[in-house]
């Protein structure tokens, strides 16, 4: 998990350091953090917050334990993935593999879209130079500086100056002007095919974005970026479609084969650089194959 999170994380908002994720959150009107680590002992989670508000301890343990996939059936996912030739080595080098989640869908889809064709490193960049211009700032532990910017700081932002381009710009203003007009709607969602139909409204948003949140925001376990790169060639398939029909076996779990695929591509990468003597640096994005949707980079999974 801490593998996947810390290249992603966001400056100012998450730091990743001693085996450790923190990051601030704001929840009714109240900012505070919390700090989660291994209890090696129990097998579990230890995790400290630190908020306000007592009455809120229930709802941001349960965020805490959405962001970490504690619920997953890992005996039924092994079960089905372990089935494919092409994961039952990873899964038996990896077992109980999760998907990452994230404290706050509207913070995910946007980290999203600024990940569309630059690098992870690119990525978490920019989201640095967003929260520092439009998220409030924060006084907590070293390293949690600001919160993120909510929908309402986004939405007539000016995002150009901080180098993001026009039409990357318009598309996430869109989406915030679509959260403040109750248009989109990351909690309580009951119908996700609805849901992701509404969001691939959004120029700019398209269904491999839209996967990529159902995965990480709403916690589908069957959400599948069918069109990503860095699984295509992890898969060592030779198109999208043969991916797809290949992925069909991997159901109602897809999600989880996904961060197999993603894993192995991400450490196959970083082999082949410590044995060239090369600096780790993600490649940049694979292809544009659908109008208004960027897909994922080469190196695996987006930012």
């Amino acid at each position: 998990m801490l593998d996947f999170l810390a290249p992603r994380a966001t400056p100012g908002i998450e730091v990743v350091e001693s085996s450790t994720y923190r990051r601030t959150i704001f929840l009714n009107g109240r900012a505070g953090y919390f700090k989660v680590s291994l209890d090696e002992e129990r097998s579990a989670l230890l995790v400290r917050i630190e908020f306000g508000d007592p009455h809120s301890l229930f709802l941001i343990v349960e965020r805490i334990r959405a962001m970490f996939d504690l619920n997953a059936d890992w005996a039924a996912i092994g079960q089905t993935l372990r089935n494919d030739p092409l994961l039952v080595a990873r899964v038996k080098v990896d077992p109980g593999l999760r998907v990452p989640g994230s404290w706050g869908g509207f913070e995910l889809a946007t980290r999203a879209i600024l990940g569309q064709q630059i690098t992870v490193k690119g990525a978490t960049a920019m989201a640095g130079r967003m929260v520092r211009a439009f998220g409030k700032a924060f006084a907590g532990p070293t390293g949690l500086t600001h919160l993120f910017p909510t929908p309402e700081a986004l939405a007539d932002a000016k995002l150009a100056n901080i180098g993001l381009t026009g039409a990357r710009s318009e598309t996430i203003r869109s989406l915030a002007r679509a959260v403040c007009a109750g248009k989109i709607n990351f909690e309580g969602i009951v119908d996700s095919d609805a849901f992701l139909e509404r969001l691939c409204e959004i120029p700019g948003i398209g269904n491999w974005t839209a996967q990529y949140v159902a995965m990480r925001a709403l916690g589908e376990p069957d959400a599948f970026p069918s069109t990503d790169l860095g699984l295509l060639r992890s898969a060592g398939l030779n198109n999208f479609r043969e991916l797809e029909r290949h992925a069909e076996a991997w159901r109602p779990w897809r999600a989880y084969a996904a961060m197999y695929l993603w894993r192995a591509g991400s450490q196959s990468l970083r082999a082949k650089k410590e044995t060239s003597g090369e600096i780790e640096t993600a490649p940049i994005a694979g292809a544009r194959l659908h109008r208004d949707e960027t897909h994922a980079r080469a190196s695996g999974h987006a930012s």
